[in-house]
């Protein structure tokens, strides 16, 4: 039998390859964190995580484990409001940003809408820029977007790098402007690579201009140019080209959930706990 808070543990450090931030994500000391992955380890008799100075990261055992460990959180926060009785009502307007939309996301809230069928959900997907706007006006309860790595408002779900992604035969030539493809303003990527930019002394053109990932994606695929994303985001078919091309280097992007304070409580603390990873703090009644 695994702990489900070891598990939630071990989920927080896979995700965020990082004990200091499966820490602060759960609220706990990364003391704490450490115990519980080995504590984890010595249940499943196995090496799970593999560190030094410079990295985390799971083991081919801590793979199957990530696998197993959602399994088993997900079924015991069915077990749990199935028990508890919980006939949680009433309606969640979220909002995800266009390209974390493609990520886990879809199944997360599948499995959400089947835990809790009589919360009516209602999905807005857009730009980060955007949806914070319309959280701030009351219009959302709840958005899980990209910001600035220097932003702490919300939960932190995972930090990223942003990279420079094309095609593997993507060319630029010497002294020529670097053709970009961006989201239109205001966009953290899009301002993310200018200002890289025009700061190491590069000229660029933007190639192509798109309101949503899947716009994004054909420019690239097309040939058109190069564009940014979160390292952890990049499609199988492209490659990262920053060294290739002598980029600048871009950052950090914070993928975070902010919620409106006047919202209802319990709805949105279900959908953040499902979403991290983890089981919920308190029965949801």
């Amino acid at each position: 039998m695994f702990d489900p808070v070891l598990l939630a543990t071990f989920l927080a450090v896979a995700e965020t390859h990082s004990f200091t931030l499966a820490a602060s994500r759960l609220g706990i000391s990364q003391p704490t964190v450490s115990q519980h992955i080995r504590k984890l380890e010595e249940a499943a008799k196995r090496q799970l995580v593999a560190r030094d100075t410079r990295d985390v990261r799971l083991t081919d055992n801590g793979d199957a484990m990530a696998g197993f460990a959602r399994t088993i959180l997900a079924a015991h926060s069915s077990a749990e409001a199935y028990f508890s009785g919980s006939a949680m009502r009433g309606r969640l307007r979220f909002g995800a940003a266009d390209d974390l939309a493609i990520t886990q996301l879809p199944r997360i809230l599948r499995h959400f809408r089947q835990l809790y069928p009589q919360i009516n959900l209602e999905l807005t997907v857009n730009q980060s820029t955007p949806l914070y706007r319309r959280l701030k006006s009351g219009q959302l309860d709840l958005i899980f977007i990209k910001q600035l790595s220097d932003s702490d408002e919300g939960s932190l779900v995972r930090r990223d790098d942003l990279v420079w992604v094309g095609q593997e035969r993507t060319t630029i030539e010497p002294g020529a402007h670097v053709p970009l493809i961006v989201y239109q303003a205001p966009s953290i990527s899009r301002q993310s690579a200018i200002d890289a930019l025009e700061a190491s002394g590069r000229t660029w053109r933007i190639t192509c201009n798109t309101r949503e990932v899947n716009g994004m994606l054909a420019a690239v695929r097309a040939g058109l140019g190069i564009a940014v994303f979160p390292q952890s985001l990049i499609p199988d078919d492209l490659v990262i080209v920053g060294e290739r091309f002598a980029l600048p280097q871009l950052g950090h992007v914070d993928f975070r959930l902010l919620s409106n304070p006047l919202a209802a409580a319990e709805p949105i603390e279900a959908l953040t706990s499902a979403i991290m990873g983890r089981p919920l703090s308190r029965p949801v009644r």
